[in-house]
Parts: structure tokens; C-alpha cells; sequence
């Protein structure tokens, strides 16, 4: 039996069942939230993610809650069943109130000592990333799409019955879907082999005034394969969208790792030049929504039936340069001064994902440090 719930729904893409996307194995669609305090100091940050992978048959997620330096991970995984419309993972579940503007998160793992209930609202309509196509040799590492939404949050979340109300706390989500390596590796490598290089930077930032998006791909030497920077204003919508023509990065990092110590962009459109400067703050492990863990990694299969775990630790006291912890956000000030001298202020994060040679940073292998 192939029918689901979507089935209901006028979203089919293809000829076939919504169970069914497409043929590639590596399909996924994928849900992630971060949320802050819009003022200055450490008053903690929360993440939240869901994956489904239909071919594999699995849906995972995961609730983080970094405060005073400890960040607590809630894991969750169980069987698909092919019913990609039930969004709820044990004690993490996501509903779409209003689409594209308003979502619930709810987590309920009192065992676990983590409950939240968070409600979404986006400041603007989501932004459209340029598609993400990517290779390696023949086979197809990356084909995605991705929405992205600055937003505002009210609700609350506890942790070992201490309860933090979040609500005028500001963040990011996103939607993305495509093709991207999960759930176990594929046993036969690829013919040549190819060294693995993936060079990210990712900043959604909440300004005075409206939204400012920066992200890039670059190869082992520097050249970008996916860029944008664009502003836009709170409220507005795709029509209102300032695309700049051109983005330069400029990162000073930490000794001893591959994190940033120090980042600016320069934006440039007709205008001239715009300048955004970050104060790199404290460093969130993506590992707790699953990216790159060597446990919890997204779609890796825990069984039919719902597995949960919780996992605590100190981000400052893991190892940078284990492959699990080269994933991170650090949460940043923005300081963004136009052309004209106008400055904007806000808040927001640095997304860093760094593997293999970047020439423009000086590394040449696999996990030389700076």
C-alpha cells in the first residue's frame, strides 16, 4: 500500500504516489529552526531540526539548548512507514499553522527533562536560495532547494525544570529538499578518487529594519559555485528583495582550528560598498541536530520503533578538529554600514563548514589548522 496522507493534497510532482520522490536514494526533505535573544550577552540559543528521507524510510529529529556554556541535545529517530505527512518524532513534533509565515514546534520529553512549546513567525516572505547542484566526478553530491525565513518566537522551553520564556526572541528556519549524502555511506567509493572539499559560510542576519542574507560555496581555490548576498526589508516580499552584485569574505581564524575568529563581507551594487562586520560569539555544534554525527547522523537507521536519547556537553571542550566538530554556528553581532553611512545593527549567525583545501585560507589539506 502506497497511499498516504499526502495523497489527499493537490503536491504531487510526479505520475507517482507522494511515498515516492523521485528515484534517487539520497532524497530528503528537511525542516531547521535556530532561535536567540535580540540583545547583547548570552541568554542562550535553541535549535531545532526534522528530517524525512522517503527511500530509506526514516524520519529523525532533534532539539538543542545551548545555555551557560552547556549545550543539551535531544536525538530521536523511527520508521517512516512511507506517511510523510505525520511530523512527529516522539517528542518533537513540527506543525505548519500558516504556510510560509507560521510554525509550531512542540517537544515533550519530560523522561528526558526537555519540553518546549514555540511558535514561528516569519518577519517577511521566505527567500529562495539559488539551486545547489554539486558533483563529484559523475555522481551527484548536492541538488537542493532551500527556503529561508527570519522570524520571530513566542513560547517557552525547559530544561531539568528550568523554564526560559523565549517569546520576542528572534531566529532563522529553513526548508530545503533535494539530493544530499544519508543515512549510511555507499560502500563503493568513487573511481577516481576524490578528496573530499566543501568550504561554506551561511549568515542569516535580523537587522534593524529588515533581513540581511549572506551564504557561499567556494572551491579548493576560493572560486564560489554558489554565492548570494541580498537585504530585505521587514515585511516585504520577493518583489521587494535587494540582490548586491558582488560579496567578498574576509575571515580571520581561530589558531589551532577551522573556526572564525574575526569575519567581514563587502557587498557591492551601484551603489558602492556596503560593509558588514561580525563579533563572532559563542559556538553552537551542529552534531546536536545530527550533522555529521557519528551516532545520530541524518537518516541513519535506529530501527522501526522510536529510539530517543539525550546527550549533553560543553561545546569549549571538544576537540575543533575532529571531523563531527567542524560543523558549527557561532551566534554574531552585525554591524552593516552602507555607502551612504547609514548603520544597521542586529543579530544573527555564522554557519561554518569547513573541509579539505581553501586556498584563500591558507589550508592545503584535509584538517590542517589555521
Amino acid at each position: 500500500m502506497v497511499l498516504t496522507k499526502g495523497d489527499d493534497y493537490p503536491i504531487h510532482q510526479t505520475a507517482e504516489p507522494v511515498a515516492y520522490a523521485g528515484t534517487d536514494r539520497n532524497f530528503y526533505d528537511r525542516y531547521y529552526f535556530n532561535g536567540y535573544a535580540p540583545g547583547v550577552g548570552d541568554h542562550g540559543f535553541l535549535a531545532v531540526a526534522m528530517g524525512v528521507y522517503p527511500h530509506i524510510n526514516v524520519i529523525d529529529a532533534s532539539f538543542c539548548w545551548l545555555m551557560g556554556g552547556r549545550q543539551v541535545n535531544l536525538h530521536a529517530s523511527r520508521g517512516l512507514g512511507m506517511e510523510r505527512m505525520d511530523t512527529q518524532v516522539g517528542p518533537i513534533r513540527i506543525e505548519v499553522v500558516e504556510p510560509l509565515k507560521v510554525l509550531r514546534i512542540t517537544v515533550d520529553a519530560a523522561s528526558e527533562g526537555v519540553r518546549a512549546e514555540l511558535t514561528f513567525t516569519g518577519r517577511a516572505f521566505p527567500q529562495e536560495e539559488p539551486r545547489f547542484t554539486r558533483r563529484n566526478g559523475p555522481r551527484v553530491l548536492m541538488d537542493v532547494t532551500r527556503l529561508t525565513q527570519n522570524g520571530r518566537y513566542v513560547g517557552w522551553v525547559e530544561v531539568d525544570g528550568a523554564r526560559t520564556d523565549v517569546s520576542g526572541w528572534v531566529g532563522t528556519r529553513d526548508r530545503s529538499w533535494g539530493v544530499r549524502p544519508i543515512g549510511a555511506p555507499d560502500a563503493q567509493p568513487p573511481s577516481p578518487a576524490i578528496a573530499p572539499q566543501f568550504f561554506w559560510l551561511w549568515s542569516p542576519c535580523v537587522m534593524e529594519g529588515g533581513d540581511l542574507y549572506l551564504h557561499t560555496n567556494d572551491d579548493a581555490h576560493g572560486r564560489f559555485w554558489n554565492r548570494r548576498a541580498t537585504w530585505r526589508p521587514e515585511g516585504g516580499g520577493a518583489e521587494d528583495e535587494h540582490h548586491f552584485d558582488a560579496a567578498e569574505y574576509r575571515i580571520g581564524w581561530r589558531p589551532g582550528s577551522r573556526y572564525a575568529q574575526t569575519a567581514e563581507a563587502v557587498l557591492k551594487d551601484a551603489n558602492g560598498e556596503t560593509t558588514v562586520t561580525f563579533d563572532v560569539g559563542r559556538t553552537f555544534m551542529m552534531k546536536g541536530l545530527g550533522y555529521g554525527h557519528p551516532t545520530w547522523g541524518h537518516g541513519v537507521s535506529h530501527g522501526e520503533a522510536l529510539t530517543v536519547e539525550r546527550e549533553d556537553f560543553v561545546p569549549d571542550d571538544l576537540d575543533p578538529l575532529q571531523p563531527h566538530h567542524l560543523h558549527i554556528q557561532a551566534s554574531v553581532g552585525v554591524t552593516m554600514t552602507g555607502p551612504d553611512g547609514q548603520v544597521r545593527r542586529g543579530k544573527g549567525v555564522l554557519e561554518q563548514l569547513v573541509i579539505g583545501p581553501h586556498a584563500p585560507s591558507g589550508f592545503t589539506g584535509m584538517l590542517d589548522p589555521a
